[in-house]
């Protein structure tokens, strides 16, 4: 029986496998329900020095897995199993970057390290926090003092998800990350093509939509609307109160959303789920572009990788918790 996809591009997948994964510095990170695994493309040995396509090999690392959310029955709680996935997903991401950023290195070269790394991982969290959530709060604070409890929350909501947008629009014009984009693609491709259950070849792949409902984008899109709702009843609070407020805050709109995008993915064929899905996957146009055939390879050779170890379709559904958010 054959498995070639039809010569048709922009194809959908209409459900959902445990697999995830994330664009890496020239690659891709995926996961499964017990391993995860990051294949990059590596320079060339002969490549001119300043060359930013690297020609290599393609380097695979894999690594088990025992998701938190299996650690403890309390991890599994509705909004709690939100916020635990997602600092997994994170904490393998950033491990992820680390590998692929060492891996384009020149032997050589001394590798980035563990304390450098981190230093990096959390200014990352720190700036993201500050932006998105603070900034916001301080501006309206500052420029709607006469403001009521109503019009400063609405207030808010919109400079946050302005700010959200401008710095979305801004990085998908630099330069530097447009082929992280395409490896972004590459990771949705891949992802559809094997959610449709077709044979995992470059000429598949391509064949699918680069967007995906399961994107960490749409999730964050996600993430700024349910914001408006969770800080709406603290209506205009005093300056502390608002600092706390929006730094505690976080894990638990996290957590909503995460529900939220958990439940557009189940009934996403349906018109209404579809409707909700469709601004986050707009967005996904600024944050992932077309791949090529190699990139499509490197994201194959990851998956692949976790494949070889273990059957995510198998799962069971309590090691599916945490796969929502992870495309």
């Amino acid at each position: 029986m054959t498995t070639e996809a039809p010569p048709r591009a922009n194809l959908e997948a209409v459900k959902d496998a445990p697999v995830g994964g994330q664009a890496v510095l020239e690659g891709v990170m995926m996961r499964g329900v017990s391993t995860w695994a990051v294949a990059v493309r590596k320079p060339a040995p002969d490549q001119e020095p300043g060359e930013k396509i690297p020609t290599g090999v393609i380097e695979v690392t894999s690594e088990p897995l025992v998701s938190w959310v299996k650690k403890h029955r309390l991890y599994r709680v509705p909004v709690i199993r939100g916020v635990v996935a997602l600092a997994e997903s994170l904490t393998i991401g950033f491990r992820a970057l680390g590998i692929s950023a060492n891996a384009q290195m020149a032997e050589e070269e001394q590798e980035i390290g563990k304390g450098t790394w981190t230093g990096t991982v959390v200014f990352a969290i720190v700036f993201a926090v500050g932006l998105f959530f603070l900034l916001p709060a301080f501006i309206t604070k500052a420029v709607g003092h006469t403001s009521n409890g109503v019009t400063f929350v609405v207030l808010e909501k919109v400079i946050r998800i302005s700010i959200f947008l401008l710095y979305l629009w801004l990085i998908a014009r630099m330069k530097d990350l447009q082929r992280v984009f395409q490896y972004h693609g590459a990771e949705h491709k891949t992802i559809s093509c094997y959610e449709a259950g077709l044979d995992l070849t470059p000429e598949n792949a391509k064949q699918f939509s680069r967007l995906h409902p399961r994107c960490g984008t749409s999730f964050l899109l996600i993430v700024m609307i349910v914001a408006i709702f969770v800080f709406a009843p603290l209506g205009r609070p005093d300056w502390w109160v608002l600092i706390v407020s929006r730094i505690v805050g976080i894990p638990i709109v996290a957590g909503l959303a995460f529900e939220l995008i958990k439940l557009f993915g189940k009934h996403r064929t349906k018109r209404w789920a579809r409707v909700m899905m469709w601004p986050g996957m707009q967005l996904q146009k600024l944050t992932t572009r077309e791949p090529d055939l190699t990139q499509l390879a490197v994201a194959i050779a990851a998956l692949e990788a976790v494949l070889a170890v273990e059957n995510p379709k198998a799962a069971s559904d309590e090691d599916k918790i945490g796969m929502e958010v992870v495309a």
